[in-house]
């Protein structure tokens, strides 16, 4: 399996702060990493530093592989969207004053997921699409940020807390298609979550950050099979 993300050395925070010391991970084509820690362990500034939305001190990001490979870390936020990032942040930032058609087409570039299979994924916003973004409920908000990340056609979707505040069932939905994102259409994503188990159930690989740096790097099947491992580096139990 050809390696598409290859994070090294890399240091960041927000302005001369530093949130992030030394950080080094992978993330193969058609694999899926859980990003998992405590709260205000740096899961959110390593994936805002990905996007281009913080300061990097150090280190690099390249993306792609073969003759495809981009310098990432050189890149301005709008121009690492042009290249295959695809990023769905906690705030969601979708266009509010805009209707949820308009959302998803004001930012679709050519490729197979289409407004279209988005609305096929997610029936609700179908039936919501002359609905403004100010009608739509948190669930279905968010269900608008993974589409509009989509319909960008990015080679790695980031995802920052998508399940955070959401009833059990708009939970259960969105989980059903950030698998069938993954598992069956094979995109490549890195997930942060506070929810291990649900998210380590669809992912590859893990990796655990706490104050800033990484304390583990692995399969997720390993911490899924080993309860008390995630105890021990997240403080949560199964």
């Amino acid at each position: 399996m050809a390696e598409l993300l290859r994070v090294e050395g890399l240091s960041a925070g927000y302005g001369e702060a530093v949130v992030l010391n030394n950080i080094s991970l992978t993330v193969d084509e058609g694999k899926t990493l859980a990003l998992l820690g405590r709260n205000g362990t740096g899961k959110t500034t390593l994936i805002n530093t990905l996007a281009g939305a913080t300061r990097q001190h150090a280190g690099s990001i390249t993306l792609g592989s073969g003759n495809g490979m981009v310098a990432l870390h050189k890149l301005p936020s709008h121009e690492r969207a042009a290249v295959g990032i695809g990023w769905v942040p906690q705030e969601r930032n979708i266009f509010k004053s805009l209707t949820v058609d308009e959302n998803l087409t004001a930012v679709a570039r050519p490729g197979a997921w289409t407004p279209e299979r988005v609305y096929g994924m997610f029936p609700r916003l179908a039936e919501r699409k002359s609905n403004l973004g100010t009608q739509l409920s948190g669930g279905e908000q968010q269900m608008l940020a993974v589409g509009r990340a989509l319909v960008l056609n990015p080679k790695l979707l980031l995802l920052d807390e998508p399940l955070e505040g959401l009833a059990p069932i708009i939970v259960e939905e969105l989980l059903k298609a950030i698998r069938r994102i993954t598992r069956e259409e094979g995109l490549s994503a890195i997930i942060v979550e506070q929810h291990p188990q649900a998210i380590l159930a669809i992912s590859d690989t893990a990796v655990v950050l706490d104050r800033g740096t990484v304390v583990h790097s692995g399969t997720a099947q390993e911490l899924r099979e080993h309860p008390e491992m995630l105890e021990r580096l997240l403080g949560v139990s199964r």
